[in-house]
């Protein structure tokens, strides 16, 4: 006969409504949302809550900065998040009793040299076309918006819109909105396998690595990068999920906030503000499996970019040099919604865009695990596609 401990740790409870894989930003975002329409949620994090992608991103709100015409799904997307981030907030502000680190402060596209002018041109056109709302300034009218550019820099476009946030804040108030509201949270819960059920009335049931099954109606794998390393999900109801490196770093101003107020996005990275005199620094793109190691080279490239295009970085102190691991797909595109096993949903691989897309991503799928038919903006995102591609060109 076991003993009583091993027995409570290996008996399954009561199923739960909803069952979110990953404690990012963007499993937190539907878990709030989920336990909003009702639902029992159990949000299931490997290690600290937000302590993936989510603690290394810079939290930049900029679909139109971003924008490709070659990614018009992605772009409508990002737009549709974008608008929505305002009550987003705001609600989350009222459920949580804590700001979020919201930032509407606009993003200036600057060129350094002749060569980034003449990109930055065919930039405002391609976006013209496209109708979205950006604004060409000479060099003396970016100067003064931003006083701490150098006075080298040849162009500048503004775009107003597209604003930021500081995604450990974010995290810290999703998590006390789930919390406030009755969500209940386990940190250091690895999931090690899904058991998933023929369908019907039976329940999912997730894996711990220590072997505690939890039982839930509903599962969805927000898991990042490590979304892919589930065991117990049949291939071809699998998505692709690769991580892609990025070295980023923080760094803070002794004499305070007034050396930028907007993004500054250049043709090798960005610097994002907080508003308070700290400031993120980033990023590369790097193709290195799951290493996390922080190169000196990185940090060079990154602080020499930076300091050419804003004197004033060489003052600033660094305050953290770090690496993290977007989760990337084959198009590069989020997987969104319900995978061909009822109750096994899909939300990762959002890539460069997690922080951006957490709100519309969690209104998609919080719809989907209502029963609601699926909206046609996500239809662009479905988990088959990959299946599909694959079948397709099988021989």
């Amino acid at each position: 006969m076991p003993a009583q401990g091993g027995f409570l740790r290996n008996r399954i409870q009561a199923p739960i409504d909803v069952a979110v894989i990953g404690g990012g930003v963007i499993g937190l975002a539907v878990a709030w949302r989920a336990r909003q329409r009702g639902f029992t949620v159990t949000v299931l994090e490997r290690g600290e809550l937000g302590g993936g992608s989510t603690r290394v991103a810079a939290g930049m709100l900029a679909p139109i900065a971003e924008a490709d015409p070659s990614e018009a799904a992605l772009l409508e997307l990002g737009l549709a998040s974008l608008r929505s981030y305002p009550s987003f907030i705001e609600q989350l502000t009222r459920a949580s009793g804590r700001e979020a680190g919201y930032l509407r402060c606009g993003t200036l596209l600057v060129a350094r040299d002749r060569d980034e002018a003449e990109s930055l041109s065919r930039e405002l056109e391609m976006r013209t076309s496209l109708g979205l709302p950006v604004q060409r300034l000479r060099a003396s009218e970016a100067r003064g918006l931003e006083p701490g550019l150098a006075p080298t820099i040849r162009l500048a476009l503004l775009v107003a819109d597209d604003h930021a946030i500081d995604p450990r804040t974010l995290t810290a108030a999703l998590g006390g909105a789930l919390a406030r509201a009755g969500g209940e949270l386990r940190t250091g819960a690895e999931v090690r396998e899904l058991e998933l059920s023929d369908g019907g009335e039976d329940a999912h049931r997730v894996v711990l690595a220590g072997g505690e099954r939890i039982s839930a109606r509903r599962v969805v794998i927000a898991a990042g990068v490590w979304s892919a390393e589930i065991e117990g999900i049949p291939d071809h109801c699998r998505v692709p999920v690769r991580p892609v490196k990025g070295q980023i770093m923080r760094l803070r101003d002794p004499a305070g906030p007034a050396l930028l107020t907007r993004v500054i996005r250049m043709a090798a990275g960005y610097i994002v503000p907080r508003g308070d005199g700290r400031y993120v620094l980033g990023a590369t793109m790097e193709e290195r499996g799951f290493d996390t190691t922080v190169t000196a080279g990185a940090v060079f490239e990154l602080l020499r970019d930076a300091i050419e295009l804003v004197p004033g970085f060489s003052e600033l102190v660094i305050e953290e040099l770090s690496a993290g691991l977007r989760p990337g797909t084959p198009d590069n595109c989020p997987v969104i919604g319900e995978s061909e096993i009822s109750g096994l949903y899909w939300a990762t691989g959002h890539h460069r865009n997690g922080i951006l897309l957490a709100p519309i991503t969690a209104e998609l799928l919080v719809g989907e695990l209502a029963g609601e038919q699926p909206s046609e903006l996500a239809a662009g995102f479905a988990p088959g596609r990959f299946a599909h591609a694959a079948a397709e060109s099988a021989p």
